[in-house]
């Protein structure tokens, strides 16, 4: 399809959207661009972005940012030939460094091209992989609702991307190239060995996912295990494969929330990756918890991941498909929320290159399997992990998320915390 520019020119639709875009940014295109009328214009090389159809458009003009492209690649109006994540980390480059000056000018000149290619209209609505929840934020009906979303998509799915151990959080790596059972097994291993968990202790698993802790924790190393989850679907996946192993007498699995805890004080308690769910306002409360449901002396290992002070939540994509009502902060400030709940914090171990490892062991197994993922979950599904993984990599890889595991112990009445005196015994 052609189309005529104010000069009466006759150009191809991507030549037309190669400057109009130019012009809104203030910058060349980082990326070349095919439009529906397989017209290319812009950068010689690397990733294709590819615009099918003048929908894509519209949901940019309704929502010009993150959610307007999230929407219109989820839907599949716009793709991307080539290496996603290098077109990802394109944009991300260009959005630090342009700095669009849109004159009237330039703005009457957009307006009449967005006329002129029918992009204007209704907006479009959202795809039906996209996150609704109401209620109050992080109330307990909506954190029930959040979870699900995510967590309750498939216990097929997710057993066919994660390793067998279904850990779904940052691994612990020897080296890159480890194969990624290998390094969810070592990460485990390095959390009960900073519990110092003992045959018979008893451990407190918030947030258990499929039980990766909770059963290598009563497998290889004796602990009797208290797992609570929002999930059904992982509640039911736990309980068969307590079965499985034989830990059923070992093992306990609730649907809880933490706040509804009442139980003893427990030796030790992990907690992978939860602490992002629960909200700013709910954090300190999160952390009360974690130091009422510890004996003193009683140790708590947390992995978390962390953001910058002025970006905070996961963003409108992740927020939107992936982890509603998502929040994470500095590792700083969750060690200060920690501390003052009463819990010493003894270690900070930053795992942040790990992630990138991780995630792209995922992402290579979504690709390796993406016919039949697609058949289990749809294709929008597939198409938001895809999105997920690309750009989760790049934010570890580039520093603007990090994650950290932190030990802290309750201490005793007097202060003390009954730590060996080196490092090296638990590290």
């Amino acid at each position: 399809m052609l189309v005529i520019t104010d000069e009466r020119r006759v150009v191809a639709i991507a030549s037309t959207l190669a400057q109009t875009a130019e012009r809104a940014i203030g910058a060349p295109l980082p990326v070349r661009l095919r439009a529906w009328d397989d017209s290319e214009a812009g950068a010689a090389d690397g990733p294709v972005a590819i615009v099918r159809s003048r929908r894509a458009l519209r949901r940019l003009l309704w929502d010009p940012n993150e959610l307007g492209l999230a929407r219109a690649y989820v839907s599949g109006e716009l793709d991307v030939e080539g290496d996603l994540a290098e077109a990802l980390s394109r944009f991300w480059a260009l959005a630090r460094t342009a700095k669009p000056k849109l004159t009237l000018k330039d703005k009457a000149a957009i307006v009449r091209t967005g006329l002129k290619l029918g992009v204007f209209g209704k907006r479009p609505p959202a795809p039906a992989a996209e996150a609704r929840l109401s209620g109050d934020e992080h109330s307990k009906d909506r954190d029930r609702a959040a979870i699900a979303h995510h967590y309750d998509l498939s216990n097929e799915f997710y057993s066919r991307v994660l390793d067998p151990q279904m850990a779904y959080s940052c691994a612990y790596f020897t080296k890159p190239d480890d194969p990624i059972e290998d390094a969810q097994r070592a990460k485990l291993d390095l959390v009960c060995t900073k519990l110092d968990l003992r045959p018979g202790d008893r451990l407190l698993d918030v947030g258990c996912g499929w039980g990766s802790l909770a059963i290598h924790a009563a497998r290889h190393y004796g602990a009797r295990v208290t797992g609570i989850t929002l999930s059904a679907e992982q509640r039911a996946f736990i309980l068969a494969r307590l079965d499985e192993y034989g830990l059923a007498d070992q093992v306990e699995v609730r649907l809880q929330d933490y706040r509804d805890l009442d139980d003893e004080p427990f030796d030790a308690i992990g907690t992978l990756e939860m602490g992002e769910h629960v909200g700013a306002a709910n954090y300190p409360v999160y952390a009360a918890t974690l130091f009422r449901m510890l004996k003193p002396r009683g140790r708590l290992l947390l992995q978390q991941m962390s953001r910058g002070a002025t970006a905070q939540g996961g963003g409108a994509f992740i927020e939107s498909y992936v982890a509603p009502d998502m929040n994470m902060r500095p590792v700083g400030q969750t060690v200060d929320l920690l501390e003052q709940a009463g819990l010493e914090v003894r270690d900070v171990h930053a795992l942040r290159e790990h992630y990138v490892w991780t995630v792209r062991a995922w992402a290579r197994t979504l690709e390796e399997k993406w016919d039949e993922l697609v058949d289990l979950v749809g294709e929008q599904q597939a198409r938001v992990w895809r999105l997920y993984l690309a750009g989760g990599a790049l934010a570890f890889e580039e520093n603007r998320m990090g994650v950290d595991q932190i030990l802290a112990v309750r201490p005793t009445a007097d202060g003390a915390s009954g730590f060996p005196a080196t490092r090296e015994v638990f590290l």
